[in-house]
């Protein structure tokens, strides 16, 4: 776990899900291979060779923008996928009930941070896929909010959906604290509008935060 630049005052935690709520690298995984199967598929081409072209994509997208990585949702419309169909693979593709299973520490945590905190998740995936993840690991109630790939047709990094995030929680950007487990795509960008951010590994991280930034007040 890193933290960045934590607000003294913190009145918002957005959290990330895919790789943030839950610790399952073969879902995380699954969720961008899944789609890429589906897209050789249609397109009469071999698994392998989606692949190839997907990560060569990617691969050259970063050599071009300083080693930043680009999502899988802003990668596809170079290949002819625009969003409302990525909307719709992600929808019928996706099932993390069979690679998640209830999480009650993340459970009890999170209820305790709601006691004090306003909690809201901001994802790539659809808010539909968003929240059957969120119910496979047994958390979806405690997330008032779910800003997806759907609400402003617009995938991470994107300033609409943090904008959008800070409203619904009636939140300054310098109150706000992104947790995710991508620099990058739930971290950076974040960061520029003078929210905080912790980059994250898993759910195993997310349950330490509070004892994290408490450490890190001790010892200013």
């Amino acid at each position: 776990m890193k933290l960045y630049s934590i607000p003294r005052k913190i009145k918002t935690f957005i959290f990330d899900i895919d790789g943030t709520l839950y610790t399952s690298p073969e879902f995380v995984a699954e969720q961008v291979d899944v789609q890429i199967r589906h897209y050789a598929h249609i397109n009469g081409i071999s698994e392998d060779s989606a692949r190839n072209m997907i990560e060569d994509y990617r691969k050259k997208w970063s050599a071009e923008h300083g080693g930043k990585k680009i999502s899988l949702g802003n990668t596809f419309p170079a290949f002819g996928v625009d969003i409302e169909t990525s909307i719709k693979w992600r929808n019928e593709l996706l099932q993390p009930e069979k690679f998640l299973s209830p999480d009650l520490k993340l459970k009890e945590f999170l209820a305790e941070l709601k006691k004090s905190f306003n909690l809201i998740c901001v994802t790539n995936n659809p808010v539909k896929a968003a929240r059957r993840t969120l119910e496979a690991v047994g958390i979806s109630e405690l997330i008032p909010d779910v800003i997806g790939l759907d609400t402003c047709m617009k995938s991470k990094p994107a300033k609409e959906m943090l904008e959008l995030a800070a409203k619904k929680t009636s939140t300054e950007f310098c109150e706000c604290v992104s947790v995710g487990d991508r620099f990058d795509i739930d971290i950076a960008l974040p960061l520029e509008l003078g929210m905080g951010g912790i980059l994250v590994d898993g759910a195993q991280d997310v349950v330490k935060i509070l004892d994290k930034i408490s450490d890190r007040a001790n010892a200013l």
